[in-house]
Order: structure tokens, then sequence, then C-alpha cells
């Protein structure tokens, strides 16, 4: 094949690609050992339950103002030490919420699909750390960026709310 032919198969399969569909930011280093960088794609993001009820605007907007990891089983995604001020979602796989000796495991369906942020900060639970438990896929949002969402209208309340119910009775335990 061509150089030219082979840059415009190339270029095609490209243009099949909605624009605006997926963000490629810029190379950061990742959090932390296990975790690489990751793609978002608008059409998987809308299954997830976190972001199930967002406009497909809004959902673009997640996916501009976010950072996206793949997790290997075992890694620290982050914790009180490292990591806890952004606002973590799981996307896919699973995840466990370490804390006083003890585990609890999550999907992304669960109240403790996220992690960290201002508002779990303020609860006071103490030391906790978010490791994967399987292959994973998390989302990454600094906390400006989500209180920007929620000045929005994003419609994450019941998910806010209910995790914080769960991280409220690690507090107790």
């Amino acid at each position: 094949m061509s150089q030219a032919i082979h840059r415009r198969a190339l270029l095609l399969m490209a243009a099949s690609v909605p624009i605006g569909a997926c963000a490629q930011k810029p190379s950061a280093p990742p959090p932390g050992p296990g975790m690489t960088a990751s793609v978002t794609y608008l059409n998987l993001l809308a299954k997830v339950p976190f972001f199930k009820a967002l406009s497909r605007e809004q959902l673009q907007w997640v996916i501009d103002h976010s950072r996206e990891w793949a997790t290997a089983p075992g890694a620290v995604i982050a914790s009180s030490a490292r990591g806890g001020d952004s606002f973590w979602v799981l996307l896919d796989g699973g995840w466990q919420i370490e804390h006083a000796g003890k585990t609890y495991k999550a999907g992304h369906a669960d109240p403790a699909k996220w992690y960290g942020g201002r508002d779990m900060k303020a609860l006071g639970v103490g030391d906790t750390r978010v490791v994967g438990t399987a292959k994973s896929y998390v989302i990454e949002i600094q906390q400006a960026e989500l209180d920007q969402m929620i000045q929005r209208g994003f419609a994450f309340g019941p998910h806010l709310q209910s995790g914080l119910a769960f991280y409220s009775s690690l507090r107790k335990s």
C-alpha cells in the first residue's frame, strides 16, 4: 500500500469517530503506581450510574473537565494521604474502601462508587484508601470542576447523598 493510500485510510477511519465523542488530554503523570491514562468515551460514560442522568452536553463537559485512569488490581487509587482532595468515580471494574482494618468492596452502582473531595474530607472519617480489586477504570475530577458541575445543575445529588451516608457510617465504626 502506498504511503498516500495508507494516510487516506487513516484519515477515513479517524473521520468515522464523532467529534467530541472522547477527549484525550495531554499526558500527565499517573497519580500512583498501577495506574495509566485512559480515554473517556461519551457513550460509555452515559451508561455509568453516577452519570446516567446527564445530557450529552453535560457528559461532554465531564469528559472535558476530568481525567480517566485505568487501574491494575491492587493499585492504590487514592487515599486520605494522596489524591483524596480529588473526587474519584468508579466507571467500571471494582474497588474497595479500606478503613480501620476493614474493607468495603464496591462496584459502580454501590454507595461507595465515589471517593474523596471536600465533602468526604469534612466528615472526618480518618485514614482511608481506595484500592482496585480488578482491572478498573476510574475518573478523577478536581474539586473546583466538581463544584462547577454542581453549580451547572448536573444531577449528582442522590449519588452524593448515598455516598456521604456510607462514609458517615465509617466514622462510627
